[in-house]
């Protein structure tokens, strides 16, 4: 994103940018704990980089709206997908609408039920993979993303 690709860099490249970014993290705040992860791609890459290479003072990690799987496509790259994730040792928080294409709800559900205590599922209803809802929801983008906000602080304020 930074160069203005439309192609994202490896994953080897943006693994190591992950580090990058909790390298500075950790200079701009010594001592207080991180929340790691990201929208998407991003986030599977943050946490792909931390079960390689674990670091301290990761307090946990935050998914907004994890690519479980390709678009509309409830296959087997779900699980390839996730297989890192039971290497990680951190709580973590997944956000995802229901309209996901690259997370069907139920592997979602099934995948945190399977990362146990670790995993909080916080759906968002009408939401897609960018938390858009449709008009006859009833609710605009605001009140979706105070709601997402409002599920973050939370997951926050019970993990650190």
């Amino acid at each position: 994103m930074a160069a203005g690709r439309r192609r994202p860099d490896a994953p080897k490249v943006l693994e190591a940018r992950v580090q990058q970014a909790l390298d500075e993290a950790s200079a701009r705040v010594p001592g207080l704990p991180v929340i790691a992860g990201g929208k998407s791609m991003g986030g599977r890459m943050t946490s792909t980089a931390l079960a390689h290479t674990p670091r301290d003072g990761v307090a946990g990690l935050l998914f907004l709206g994890f690519p479980l799987h390709a678009p509309g496509k409830r296959d087997a790259t779900g699980t390839k997908r996730a297989d890192h994730l039971f290497d990680l040792g951190v709580p973590m928080l997944f956000v995802q609408g229901t309209r996901d294409r690259l997370a069907d709800v139920d592997m979602m559900t099934d995948l945190c039920r399977s990362l146990g205590k670790r995993a909080t599922l916080h759906i968002v209803d009408g939401g897609d993979h960018s938390f858009n809802v449709l008009k006859r929801s009833g609710r605009d983008q605001s009140e979706v993303m105070q709601e997402i906000a409002d599920a973050v602080s939370s997951w926050i304020n019970k993990i650190i």
